[in-house]
């Protein structure tokens, strides 16, 4: 298993278009999907998530209003005001998290000082395990997860083991 940013980084780059093969190559053939989350589960037990945070550095978090009630109320402040505080507009992604030079605003070092509250989104990362919809579904953005998440790396390399894959 491989948990080395910058190893990762390389191979997840070096692998984007296999893994985009390995996404449309899922979606012709039946897989037991109980198997792969459970795969994704082990892998996910394995991998310590606060010895990383590389997602909170690097991936952009949207925000919901849900999400922004349970914010304010965690912060103690009205919703507006953490609208205006902690998050920006965006046209590609919507409403998403203010970042800083070191990632999400709410990061400190390499955990979530927000994470009794944190975005839906966030508790549901890297969406292997959990998520909305089926996990076919989710895998539209696997191949650029898996450039940053080692969990997300490692998952799918042993997804396509799992499935005989050919590389």
């Amino acid at each position: 298993m491989i948990t080395d940013l910058v190893q990762i980084k390389r191979a997840g780059e070096k692998q984007r278009e296999e893994n985009q093969r390995f996404r449309l190559w899922l979606k012709r053939h039946n897989f037991v999907e109980r198997r792969f989350k459970a795969i994704a589960q082990q892998t996910e037990e394995a991998i310590d998530c606060t010895a990383c945070a590389n997602c909170c550095r690097v991936a952009t978090t949207q925000v919901t209003d849900r999400d922004a009630e349970r914010l304010s109320r965690h912060l103690h402040m009205k919703v507006s005001d953490f609208f205006r505080e902690y998050t920006i507009e965006t046209q590609e992604e919507g409403r998403i998290l203010k970042r800083n030079e070191n990632g999400c605003v709410f990061l400190e070092g390499k955990l979530c000082s927000v994470y009794d509250a944190r975005p839906n989104t966030c508790e549901l990362f890297p969406h292997l395990v959990k998520g909305n919809g089926s996990l076919l579904s989710r895998m539209w953005h696997m191949p650029d997860r898996a450039v940053y998440c080692p969990i997300v790396f490692n998952t799918l390399e042993q997804f396509k083991v799992e499935t005989g894959f050919k590389k």
